[in-house]
Order: C-alpha cells, then sequence, then structure tokens
C-alpha cells in the first residue's frame, strides 16, 4: 500500500506582515507529489515559510485516491515527473479526465527540452528545474496561478457568444454547438484571446503570454515559444473538431500568429 495524504502543512502567519506581501487570508494552496519524502518535506516547510499551505503525497495512487474523495481543495498543483508506477506526466490526463482543470506545474530534476516540450502539449502551465530554488519557484507559481485564473475577473460576467462558440468567462468554459469542447484551463485562455479579437490576427508572442505569463521564456531560440503555440492550437483544433468535424474557426497567418474567424485585413 502507497503512502497517502502527507501532513498538511499551513502557511504560517505569525503577528507581522504576511511574508512576500501577502494577505493573510490570501494563501495560495499546493498540491505537491513527490515521491522523495525527505524533498517534499523540505520544500513544503521553505513554501509554508513564504505564504503557502502545502498538502503532500507520495505517489499518484494517493493524489488520485484523495480526487475522488474530493478531499482536496487548492489553487495549483506541482507535479515531480518521476513518479513510481505512475509517472507525472500520464498523471495529468488521468487528472483531467476527472474533471480536475486545476493548473499544473512540473517541477522535476529532468529539464530535458525534450520533457518540457510533453509538458507543455499535455496542458501544463509551466516546467521548473529543481536546480533553480525555492525563491524562484514561489515567483513562478504565483504567476501560473495568475495565468491561470479568469482572463476578465469583473464580479459578474456574462457570456461570449460568437456564432457557435459559447465562452463562460466564470467557469471557463468553452462549449461549440452547445458541447463543452474540453478545453484546459491554458487552452481556453487562448481561445479567449481569439475569440475577443475576432476578425484580427493575433500574434503569436501574445497567444504564448496568455497561454503561461507575460516575458516567459521556452523553447530554442528566440522564436522557440512558437511550436508550442503550434502545439496548443493543433490541440484545440482536434477538440473542437471531435465536436464538429467541419471546424475552422481558427485561421494562420505565417510567421504571424492566428485569428478567430475570417480576418477583416492581411494582419
Amino acid at each position: 500500500m502507497t503512502d497517502h495524504v502527507e501532513r498538511n502543512v499551513q502557511a504560517k502567519s505569525p503577528g507581522g506582515p504576511a511574508p512576500f506581501g501577502i494577505a493573510k487570508t490570501d494563501v495560495i494552496r499546493v498540491l505537491f507529489v513527490e515521491d522523495d519524502h525527505d524533498y517534499r518535506e523540505a520544500l513544503a516547510g521553505d513554501l509554508a515559510d513564504r505564504g503557502f499551505s502545502v498538502q503532500g503525497f507520495a505517489d499518484g495512487a494517493s493524489f488520485l485516491e484523495a480526487l475522488d474523495a474530493a478531499a482536496v481543495d487548492a489553487d495549483v498543483i506541482v507535479l515531480d515527473w518521476s513518479l513510481p508506477q505512475t509517472s507525472g506526466i500520464d498523471l495529468l490526463p488521468q487528472m483531467r479526465r476527472r474533471g480536475i482543470n486545476l493548473p499544473v506545474v512540473f517541477l522535476t530534476g529532468r529539464s530535458l527540452t525534450k520533457n518540457e516540450s510533453l509538458a507543455f502539449d499535455r496542458g501544463a502551465i509551466d516546467f521548473i528545474d529543481k536546480a533553480r530554488g525555492v525563491d524562484v519557484l514561489v515567483k513562478r507559481l504565483r504567476r501560473a496561478i495568475e495565468a491561470a485564473r479568469p482572463v476578465d475577473r469583473l464580479p459578474i460576467e456574462k457570456s461570449i457568444v460568437r456564432d457557435r462558440l459559447e465562452l463562460r468567462p466564470n467557469i471557463s468554459r468553452a462549449y461549440w454547438n452547445q458541447i463543452d469542447v474540453g478545453l484546459t484551463i491554458g487552452e481556453y485562455n487562448i481561445v479567449h484571446l481569439l475569440a475577443s479579437n475576432a476578425g484580427r490576427y493575433v500574434t503569436y508572442r501574445a497567444i504564448y503570454d496568455r497561454m503561461h505569463y507575460a516575458g516567459f521564456i521556452a523553447g530554442s531560440g528566440d522564436h522557440g515559444y512558437r511550436s508550442n503555440v503550434r502545439s496548443a492550437i493543433k490541440r484545440i483544433r482536434i477538440k473542437f473538431r471531435e465536436c464538429d468535424p467541419q471546424f475552422a474557426e481558427i485561421e494562420n497567418y505565417m510567421a504571424f500568429g492566428y485569428c478567430w474567424g475570417a480576418p477583416t485585413s492581411p494582419r
């Protein structure tokens, strides 16, 4: 029997100001799946010192068991790549099939480019080398959570309708012909960006920033991020075509970006 849920490490809130300027009630809740007990405990403590609450799991089985029991409540999921029995990269789609759409960040010592690319293809919002240290991790977790929030956070927001497309920003869901397309949060944010600019091309860089956050760097070379954008658009098109084989709303302008619907100008 695998280890079950580790102790829940709560953010420390002594009498003074909360660390890094966070309000005492604004605790970021993390689900952390890592099989190295000592590393898991040490990092959970470091994050708690910086205003996080961490619930740790030793493997994918105990994590999925907690999900099935609705025993988790979190803002972000942090996965190790190499886990016993079910690897982190294979755990991610199992979570999605269970309807868990929280942002996923990979924290791994296996920082190979092919692993990074696969993580983004599967819908992760970030991929971080363990060697970067806890301070970098804290900054990128905050950015990942911010990027995964609904694009517009007004108290009441109406649905956005573009012909057969309906976007519901309050729950970050996209519907085509009244069918839930099944987009991840990152994919939803891309469709929201494109549909909000229907008829106008949106640059690769703007799409990439919406996938992650402004200034995020990944891929090889100055324009390496474009391959990640193309992969994301490919996944989005596939999901829409599962609802409607005739779907053709996303057009590409070579070396520039993408457009929702018929473009009103060349760019």
